[in-house]
């Protein structure tokens, strides 16, 4: 499933992916012969709403958890504001204070930025150099007012894998405060099962693993209550009114069972093919490498980052300007979360972690399929960054060439 777009070798996988043609395929079919409402009660309606039920019970058994914990949304943004929105409003009775990291995607960020302005205590806990949250500061930070804590566990521009298993059961004994993880650069990458991470919310988006833009997930542990943000004829058990996207659950279904199937398969390959990059990127000594922490397929243990995303830092100079470089040697790269990409200020991110404005107005983010080849990729990166060095920086080199691999 790799992608190429007239002749571009695509590396911007998690702003989002090709979809896959077994998706394709499955959500054609159901455009075709599956167009009934679910609500209706005659035959072409059942077939829908039975789809919607088989769609739900795919999504559960790759997630280990009961179907009806699993409701469908628009995607990734209206999962995060649903589930963070949601929950204190519901639970506002039981206090006010709120918690998320200084380096969360901006449907989460500006989420709390709004709840603050509504009179929410919101604490926005540091992370380290390499993009990780301080335990520390988020267990010094739990009140018996807080409500709510919303973490993302791969963080969206770095790749840094937070400990959000670790964070779930620092929760554990406190059933007053909910536990929300965004898992839209998680799901289908890395092992996500909400029981065991200790979440009681948990987002996905079918567009970051090869399914269609357009939907999404969110996880509610059974038995929680959120307050309703859309009103109407009462689908998704009340919480979330209006006719459901059959077709694009379908797809979304389709793609989660088979990203999971193939997790394994894609840790590894993508693991050798950062490796690559690393390496790279690693010539050249006016390029800073951002985040850090252990290549992994699994998402316990230590300083960790995924194995699907590389950050490197050019000071001096604006990422857009090397967002440009890139496509014209054939390769389509990143600034920024591709939400925020547009805007020339300095990644929030970045300086969260302590870069300054200068470093932080030239991040590059580097993400990639398993389908693409480690080796002849990375190749064709090295020969690309080269030329770009090159040209906006005539008198760099690299700290060692080497020759190209087979």
């Amino acid at each position: 499933m790799e992608a190429r777009f007239n002749k571009l070798l695509y590396m911007d996988y998690a702003a989002t992916t090709p979809m896959h043609p077994d998706v394709i395929d499955t959500m054609t079919q159901v455009m075709r012969d599956h167009y009934g409402n679910p609500s209706s009660l005659h035959r072409l309606g059942v077939e829908s709403e039975m789809l919607l039920r088989r769609s739900r019970e795919t999504i559960a058994e790759a997630l280990r958890c009961r179907p009806e914990e699993i409701r469908f949304t628009s995607g990734g943004t209206e999962s995060n504001n649903a589930a963070i929105r949601g929950a204190v409003y519901k639970h506002r009775h039981r206090g006010q204070h709120i918690i998320t990291s200084a380096i969360e995607h901006s449907s989460v960020h500006e989420t709390f930025c709004q709840l603050e302005k509504e009179g929410f205590h919101v604490t926005y806990v540091p992370v380290s150099r390499t993009g990780h949250i301080d335990l520390d500061a988020l267990s010094a930070a739990l009140s018996d007012d807080t409500i709510l804590v919303s973490l993302m566990m791969v963080n969206n521009e770095m790749g840094s894998v937070q400990p959000v298993q670790a964070v779930g059961e620092l929760l554990r004994g406190r059933p007053k405060t909910l536990f929300h993880i965004d898992a839209v650069q998680a799901v289908g990458k890395l092992p996500v099962i909400p029981s065991e991470l200790g979440a009681d919310l948990l987002t996905g988006a079918a567009h970051k693993l090869g399914g269609p833009k357009g939907v999404g997930l969110l996880y509610v542990r059974s038995g929680l209550e959120l307050e309703p943000l859309l009103f109407g004829g009462g689908q998704e058990f009340g919480w979330r009114s209006g006719t459901e996207n059959v077709p694009a659950i379908v797809g979304m279904a389709k793609a989660i069972r088979l990203a999971v199937g193939q997790q394994a398969a894609f840790a590894e390959r993508t693991a050798a093919l950062r490796t690559g990059l690393v390496e790279a990127i690693s010539q050249f000594p006016q390029l800073r490498l951002s985040g850090s922490g252990t290549v992994t397929g699994e998402a316990t243990g230590g300083e960790q980052i995924a194995p699907h995303i590389v950050h490197f830092v050019y000071p001096g100079m604006k990422s857009e300007v090397l967002v440009h470089a890139f496509e014209q040697q054939g390769i389509c790269v990143s600034a920024r979360s591709a939400c925020s990409s547009s805007v020339e200020k300095p990644s929030r991110v970045l300086l969260a972690m302590g870069y300054s404005a200068e470093e932080a107005l030239g991040g590059i983010r580097v993400s990639y399929s398993a389908d693409q080849d480690p080796l002849d990729t990375a190749e064709k990166f090295r020969m690309a960054l080269t030329e770009v060095i090159a040209r906006l920086s005539p008198q760099a080199a690299p700290s060692g060439r080497r020759g190209r691999r087979r």
